[in-house]
């Protein structure tokens, strides 16, 4: 069975976005952040446990920034729903780690095919978490 990233479970990331989004329909996520003040984006940042520049790169990335990462677990059969409130901190980590992703054609290339649990470790930021997550039978699918 393929997963489609584009219709992953939202996120963090895609909530955290959604509810800016929600204060400035028609404008993009930069647009939005770009009307916010340093020390108002800081704030936002510190409250989301990320930095200043990591919410403006996740702003960047757009709401769906971060979907190939619940794709990518769904295809090593790894429950994201699971990790995400075990291990909350990680899963945010991962997300701002797929978000600012230079390698997202391979990502959907191999989760479209198939054959993304054979090659993630060789492009993906966040094989070492999605590896040792792997290996618990606490957080499969299923």
């Amino acid at each position: 069975m393929h997963s489609d990233f584009r219709t992953a479970a939202p996120t963090f990331t895609s909530r955290l976005l959604a509810w800016f989004s929600s204060g400035f329909q028609g404008a993009s996520e930069m647009d939005m952040i770009g009307t916010l003040d340093e020390a108002t984006i800081r704030a936002i940042a510190h409250d989301c446990g990320i930095t200043a520049h990591q919410l403006v790169e996740l702003a960047k990335a757009g709401p769906h920034g971060a979907d190939e990462m619940i794709a990518m677990m769904q295809a090593l059969n790894i429950d994201p729903g699971k990790v995400e409130m075990r291990y909350r901190d990680r899963f945010r980590d991962m997300q701002v780690n797929c978000g600012q992703c230079s390698s997202k054609a391979q990502c959907r290339h191999d989760l479209a095919t198939g054959a993304a649990p054979s090659h993630f470790t060789d492009y993906c930021n966040n094989a070492d978490h999605l590896s040792e997550l792997r290996t618990d039978p606490d957080l499969r699918r299923g």
